[in-house]
């Protein structure tokens, strides 16, 4: 017989606790979800993501909540230019569209010039955007009673981790959401 973990929070958690209130993933990032996201991310296509995302209707409107807002990790410029994408965006809207949430790239912004996390070991990534995030000056609407903070992949959780941690300026709840999550 095996035993298992009870819920709550892990010894790393305890001894320092993370900027954000909760930490939710939809799918492993493996397999089919991998490749849908990698053909979304590296060559566009997205119809892989919207058939997950519509797959996971029910869940998604557990998760989110009418009056919660919605904000993307912040691309840097110099990739959006070059991909004509913003993925996080992207995400955002998509999600907004299944649970009726606000969302606003507008909020959380992108400053400097980092190399990218997909180059980077663990160990670097978690210093790699430490200073990477600042927030826009401009008003947050005021129905909302959550902000989450949302990326496509979570590896390390150094990206959400950092635009939380900016994000705790906020008056509210700071949650994070990533479509897929690495183990």
């Amino acid at each position: 017989m095996s035993e298992s973990l009870s819920p709550g929070p892990c010894g790393h958690c305890l001894n320092k606790a993370p900027p954000q209130q909760q930490s939710q993933s939809l799918y492993v990032y493996e397999d089919a979800v991998r490749l849908a996201i990698l053909n979304w991310k590296l060559h566009g296509q997205d119809a892989a993501i919207h058939q997950l995302l519509t797959m996971a209707q029910a869940r998604l409107r557990q998760i989110f909540q009418p009056n919660d807002l919605l904000l993307p990790i912040p691309a840097p410029l110099t990739r959006m230019r070059q991909s004509g994408i913003h993925h996080s965006a992207d995400l955002c809207k998509k999600i907004s569209h299944i649970t009726q949430c606000q969302w606003d790239w507008r909020y959380l912004r992108r400053q400097g010039q980092q190399p990218r996390q997909s180059e980077l070991s663990g160990k670097e990534r978690r210093l790699n955007l430490r200073r990477a995030f600042c927030l826009s000056s401009r008003p947050l609407p005021e129905n909302i009673q959550r902000i989450w903070i949302l990326d496509d992949v979570m590896t390390t959780g150094s990206t959400l981790h950092h635009a939380a941690k900016t994000a705790v300026k906020y008056p509210y709840d700071i949650h994070i959401f990533s479509l897929a999550r690495v183990l």
